[in-house]
């Protein structure tokens, strides 16, 4: 995709998170490493409703802004990611209501903050961690979630997402519309989970094994 296309697909996806209540008010950022090198990131309070591709922020790889308005308070966190995760391309960040609550109200495990209670979950997500609460932006939290992806590059069960305590998840893919549906996947199942009273009974072993076998399932 040229520079203006993948501005357009910012701002489209940020639309559609918007309008379907995955993010509200200026909360949320939006990321795409460009090919060449850097990204464009979305600005900090920004509105991801109403974004305009031309104040999107191009950075280089070292972080220096290029042009656009000023970039996300999270670009270090995104910088952490690509770093961590070569395959990454995009990063989404949101404070979907449900996650949120799920992270105040208490998640399943630290490595895992819900079970695995739908195959699609198992198939399309996988294993999530929590990263704990930290101001908005802290630099100790970007290394917190990089450790976290090379933690499960190690065991071979990779993650494509994380939940920051009090602040929302963090998804990365290989392009905009693969993580945005992670995302929605993600916060669906924590809704799921919140409305059983957090009692729903898990999928078995052998269930989990067969979506590993049928489907190639990470977990």
């Amino acid at each position: 995709m040229t520079h203006a296309n993948l501005r357009s697909e910012i701002c489209r996806i940020g639309q559609s998170l918007y309008a379907r209540g995955y993010v509200h008010a200026s909360a949320g950022n939006i990321s795409v490493k460009l090919p060449e090198g850097g990204f464009l990131i979305t600005p900090t309070d920004a509105c991801l409703g109403d974004l305009q591709p031309e104040a999107l922020a191009h950075v280089d790889e070292s972080g220096t802004q290029i042009s656009g308005d000023r970039a996300s308070k999270t670009l270090r966190l995104h910088q952490h990611i690509y770093a961590a995760e070569p395959t990454a391309t995009c990063v989404i960040h949101t404070h979907a209501s449900h996650l949120v609550q799920l992270s105040i109200q208490g998640v399943w495990s630290a490595q895992d903050i819900v079970p695995p209670i739908t195959p699609y979950f198992v198939m399309k997500v996988g294993h999530v961690p929590q990263i704990p609460y930290a101001v908005p932006g802290a630099l100790a939290v970007a290394a917190q979630v990089a450790a976290a992806i090379q933690r499960s590059q190690r065991d071979e069960k990779p993650i494509r997402a994380v939940l920051l305590e009090r602040l929302g998840p963090v998804v990365w893919h290989a392009s905009l519309s693969q993580a945005s549906a992670v995302l929605e996947e993600l916060e669906e199942t924590a809704k799921l989970w919140l409305a059983t009273n957090c009692r729903a009974t898990p999928l078995s072993d052998e269930a989990i094994q067969d979506l590993r076998d049928a489907f190639g399932a990470r977990w």
